[in-house]
């Protein structure tokens, strides 16, 4: 199931509590996780309410991306990619097979080592 919040709802920090701050999601995509007050959350939760990952957005950019499944983050992706217009966003690079696989146009920057920009294909 597919969560949709911001950092004002009263569940928020109790799926995203565990991604602020953690050393394991920052080494992985080389990325800052912030809860600012602008983004809205998609947050993939299973069956018994654990999150698994999750992409936040703000005026149609993705800000952060992160997943420990491949599966749920492509859920997550679509998903994204139904509801808003994804306007140029420069994230992590370490989904970029899912990232065309999903339908995003990928482009390599040559001054970010970790990070591609992806914008939707519509």
């Amino acid at each position: 199931m597919i969560l949709k919040l911001t950092n004002k709802d009263h569940y928020f920090y109790q799926y995203m509590g565990k991604f602020f701050g953690s050393r394991i999601v920052q080494t992985e995509t080389k990325d800052r996780i912030y809860d600012d007050n602008n983004k809205l959350w998609y947050i993939y939760v299973d069956s018994d309410d654990r999150p698994y990952g999750f992409v936040s957005v703000c005026d149609n950019v993705i800000k952060n991306i992160y997943s420990n499944n491949l599966d749920y983050l492509k859920e997550l992706l679509h998903t994204v990619a139904k509801e808003v217009t994804v306007a140029p966003s420069i994230v992590s690079n370490l989904y970029e097979n899912l990232y065309h696989e999903c339908g995003f146009v990928v482009t390599h920057l040559d001054n970010y080592r970790h990070f591609v920009m992806i914008r939707g294909d519509k």
